[in-house]
C-alpha cells in the first residue's frame, strides 16, 4: 500500500476515533427541563393596583359629646350592635336637668299670667260694649267710655305682652332640653361599636375648634365597606365605572371577592417622592363578603379590562421578554419568536410562532438551559 494512502487511512481512523469519543465518552448529558404545552383557554387583560389598597367604611362615626362631663352610662360595648337613635354615651345631667325643670316652671308662670292679663282684656272690652249701649241711652256719659276704651287697650297690651313672655318661655325651656340632650351621644346609623376610648367614671371632652381630640365611641356600619385602592395614572384611562374587579386581601390568603368597580376619581393625586396615582373605589358583590373583612385591612384589586375564551395561551413567566420561548423539539431547545395578544400576570394569549401542543420549556432559571443545548424533559414521581 502506498505510504500516503496509509497516512490518510491512519488520519481518517484518528478522526472518526474522536468523533466517537465526542458523541459518547464526551458528550454532555441532556439537560433536564419542565415544560408546557401550548393550550386554549381563557386570557384577560387586567390592572392592578400601585401600591396596597386599604378597606374602608362609607358609613362610619367617630363620636365625642358636645359638652364635657362625667361619663355615667355606657349602654354598648365593643361589637355590639346598636340601632339608628340609641343612646351609646350618657353624661352626668344634674345641672341641665334642673335647668330644664326651672325652664318648665317659668313657663307655667308665664301660661297662667298671660291667661289672667288676657281675660282681664276681654273683660275690659264687654265693659265697653255695655256703656256704649248706656251712653246712646244717656244713662252714663261718653267720658266713661273714653276712659274705659284706654283700660281696654293697656289690657289688651298687657296681653300681648304676657303672650310674648310665654314665647319666650317655650324658647327658654327648649334651650334647656337642647343642654340636656347634649349630655348624650346617640347612634347616627344602625351600626357596630368598634372602639371605646373611654370608661364609666372618666370625664369626656369635646373637641375644641381647631384642636383635634380622639373621638370617644368610634361606629361603623359592616354593610358599607367598600375597598379603596391607588392606580397607576398611566392605567386612569382604561378605568371606568362598572368594570368587574377582583379582590384579595391579606387575611384571607387564596380567597378571592368579586367586585365592581364604582368610583374613579376625577383627578390624579400627586404627592411629593410618590408615584401618581388615581384612586378608585370597589363594592364587593356579594353582601356576605362585607362582613369577613374588617376595616382598616390590606387589600389588593385586579380590575378587567377585556378577556378573550378559547384562544391559545402560555403562562407569561415563559414568555422571555415577552417576545419569544423556548420549545423542546426533540432533543433540542430552539427559540421561537411569538407573537402576543392580552396578558396579565398568569397568562399571555398567543397569536402565532408557535401551535397547540408545542412543548415549551417553563424551567428557564436552571443552568445551561439555552437555545441549541440538548435537553429532555425532567420525570417526575410515578411518571
Amino acid at each position: 500500500m502506498p505510504r500516503s494512502l496509509r497516512y490518510l487511512l491512519i488520519l481518517l481512523l484518528v478522526v472518526l476515533s474522536g468523533w466517537a469519543i465526542e458523541r459518547t465518552v464526551l458528550r454532555a448529558d441532556p439537560v433536564l427541563v419542565t415544560v408546557t404545552s401550548v393550550e386554549k383557554g381563557r386570557v384577560e387583560q387586567t390592572v392592578t393596583n400601585s401600591r396596597a389598597g386599604t378597606v374602608r367604611a362609607a358609613r362610619r362615626a367617630r363620636l365625642s359629646p358636645e359638652v364635657g362631663g362625667l361619663v355615667i352610662s355606657l349602654p354598648f360595648r365593643e361589637g355590639d350592635r346598636v340601632e339608628q337613635g340609641d343612646i351609646v354615651l350618657r353624661l352626668a345631667s344634674q345641672v341641665p336637668g334642673a335647668q330644664v325643670e326651672v325652664a318648665r316652671g317659668e313657663l307655667t308662670t308665664a301660661k297662667a299670667r298671660a291667661r289672667e292679663s288676657c281675660l282681664a282684656a276681654e273683660q275690659a272690652r264687654r265693659e265697653i260694649a255695655r256703656n256704649e249701649r248706656l251712653a246712646t241711652d244717656g244713662i252714663v256719659s261718653m267720658d266713661l267710655v273714653d276712659r274705659l276704651e284706654s283700660v281696654a287697650k293697656t289690657r289688651e297690651a298687657g296681653c300681648e305682652a304676657t303672650s310674648r313672655a310665654v314665647e319666650a318661655a317655650e324658647a327658654a325651656l327648649g334651650l334647656a332640653a337642647a343642654d340636656l340632650d347634649r349630655t348624650v351621644l346617640r347612634a347616627p346609623f344602625d351600626a357596630i361599636v368598634a372602639d371605646l376610648a373611654v370608661e364609666v367614671g372618666e370625664w369626656a371632652t369635646p373637641s375644641p375648634a381647631a384642636m383635634p381630640v380622639p373621638p370617644v365611641i368610634d361606629l361603623l356600619d359592616p354593610s358599607s365597606i367598600f375597598v379603596s385602592a391607588p392606580m397607576d395614572e398611566v392605567d386612569s384611562a382604561t378605568l371606568a365605572v362598572g368594570q368587574s374587579v377582583s379582590i384579595t386581601a391579606d387575611p384571607f390568603p387564596g380567597r378571592i371577592f368579586a367586585g365592581r368597580l364604582r368610583r374613579v376619581a376625577p383627578f390624579v393625586l400627586d404627592i411629593e417622592q410618590q408615584n401618581r396615582t388615581v384612586e378608585v373605589e370597589v363594592d364587593f358583590l356579594d353582601p356576605s363578603d362585607r362582613l369577613r373583612l374588617l376595616p382598616g385591612s390590606s387589600a389588593d384589586i385586579e380590575v378587567l379590562l377585556q378577556a378573550r375564551d378559547g384562544v391559545l395561551r402560555l403562562p407569561t413567566p415563559v414568555v422571555i421578554e415577552g417576545r419569544r420561548v423556548l420549545v423542546l423539539e426533540g432533543d433540542r431547545l430552539v427559540s421561537r419568536n411569538v407573537e402576543t395578544g392580552l396578558r396579565n400576570w398568569d397568562f399571555t394569549e398567543i397569536l402565532g410562532g408557535v401551535a397547540e401542543g408545542d412543548r415549551v420549556v417553563d424551567s428557564l432559571d436552571r443552568k445551561d438551559v439555552v437555545a441549541g443545548a440538548r435537553a429532555r424533559v425532567e420525570s417526575t414521581p410515578g411518571s
